[in-house]
């Protein structure tokens, strides 16, 4: 995977428009901004161009506006950022056109402005040409650092590529690498975690992991439509019926590649879904009746953590067990502090992403002990599912100089 950075960019950016694709779609409450997290991610790539000399212009979308909504305004976002960056921070009505184009060139060098929502514009979903050749106007230079945008095909994220210089902001850059060393080019062996509730969602994923790794771990409710296809009771356990064959054929495909998949063979079953409820230990042939599995055993935490021990690679997406209902969240935890462990003495490089798992990482407190932990939703699974996103590989194209 080739593709330009910052580093390719001239030291002095004085007198230099930079368009930055970045993520402001961030949760709100009262007027406040909840979550930083993707304004901080922003930080880097937003202080080096500035320092750089460079006209900072910050591209995003902001919630899922019908025309122009005084509610989705970028314009509320605009303090958080400042506090985040430590500076301050201007913002500009709009996104594209000559008058936007005639007050970027009145902004000094260095310094940093929100542009309006880009979804203000119909044409922003479309990827619609003119539109794109009127943002262009706005800057001399496009940086995409929003990877968690990069599988739509929208103007911000695409088109503008195809019309300015673009490379990789440095929180892109960081996932591509980290990706690209998890299924692109990873060290052998790699194992996969893939949890959640639904063999359907995650179809094209498992698909697509049998012919990459060496070993694929299913956790979650998919794991008891895997063990109810091979003829186990699973009881009252949540699966998907229809989506036995499925399970089967994944099989049947991960034997072919000569990908082992690891599924439980000792569980947590209780008689009710809720926090704490009364539960038991069993063998996967031994579940009863009116049993719910919640959760993978410790005899299979076990030999998972066997398991990594011999992996030099781990992409992880989905928790293993009901996570959100404690004691049900053990063997996420375990196997996230056991990932996290090997990884701090440089046995593992570890990538995990997607919104639960994030959130399971950062409960077990090792989010930050990961190789890399990608923020991204849809963009991360599109990855795991092998296809091509639109705002990666507009970053791979040639663009005019």
């Amino acid at each position: 995977m080739t593709f330009r950075t910052l580093d390719d960019l001239p030291a002095d950016l004085s007198g230099r428009r930079v368009l930055v694709r970045v993520d402001l779609n961030v949760p709100m409450a009262d007027g406040r901004v909840t979550d930083a997290t993707r304004l901080e991610a922003a930080r880097p790539t937003i202080l080096e161009l500035a320092g750089r000399g460079a006209r900072v212009l910050l591209l995003s979308h902001f919630g899922r506006p019908k025309g122009r909504d005084p509610d989705a305004t970028l314009a509320h976002v605009v303090p958080a950022l400042a506090e985040v960056l430590g500076r301050p921070v201007g913002f500009l009505a709009d996104c594209a056109g000559d008058a936007m184009a005639a007050e970027t060139r009145k902004l000094a060098d260095g310094s940093v402005t929100v542009l309006e929502n880009s979804r203000f514009h119909a044409g922003e979903e479309a990827n619609d040409a003119a539109l794109a050749a009127e943002m262009a106007k706005l800057g001399d230079i496009f940086v995409n650092d929003a990877f968690s945008a990069a599988h739509r095909a929208h103007v911000s994220t695409e088109g503008l590529a195809r019309l300015l210089p673009a490379h990789a902001g440095r929180q892109m850059e960081a996932e591509l690498k980290a990706l690209d060393a998890a299924l692109g080019t990873p060290a052998r062996p790699v194992a996969a975690v893939v949890g959640g509730s639904k063999v359907s969602t995650k179809i094209a994923v498992l698909a697509h992991l049998v012919a990459k790794v060496d070993h694929l771990v299913i956790g979650g409710g998919m794991a008891n439509t895997f063990l109810k296809a091979k003829g186990l009771p699973i009881g009252r356990s949540l699966h998907e019926a229809d989506q036995l064959e499925t399970a089967l054929d994944i099989l049947a495909a991960a034997d072919a590649a000569g990908c082992t998949v690891h599924l439980p063979f000792d569980v947590v079953v209780a008689r009710e879904f809720r926090a704490h409820a009364d539960h038991r230990i069993a063998n996967v042939h031994h579940v009863e009746a009116d049993e719910m599995i919640l959760d993978l055993g410790p005899h299979a935490v076990e030999a998972l953590a066997d398991l990594l021990k011999t992996c030099a690679t781990l992409v992880w997406n989905g928790p293993l067990g009901a996570f959100e209902l404690p004691p049900f969240d053990t063997a996420t935890l375990a196997l996230a502090r056991i990932a996290a462990a090997l990884t701090d003495e440089g046995h593992l490089v570890s990538v995990a992403g997607g919104g639960d798992t994030v959130a399971a990482l950062n409960a077990a407190g090792v989010a930050d002990r990961f190789s890399f932990v990608s923020t991204a939703g849809g963009a991360f699974l599109e990855w795991m599912e092998g296809r091509t996103l639109p705002g990666v590989a507009a970053l791979e194209r040639e663009t005019v100089a």
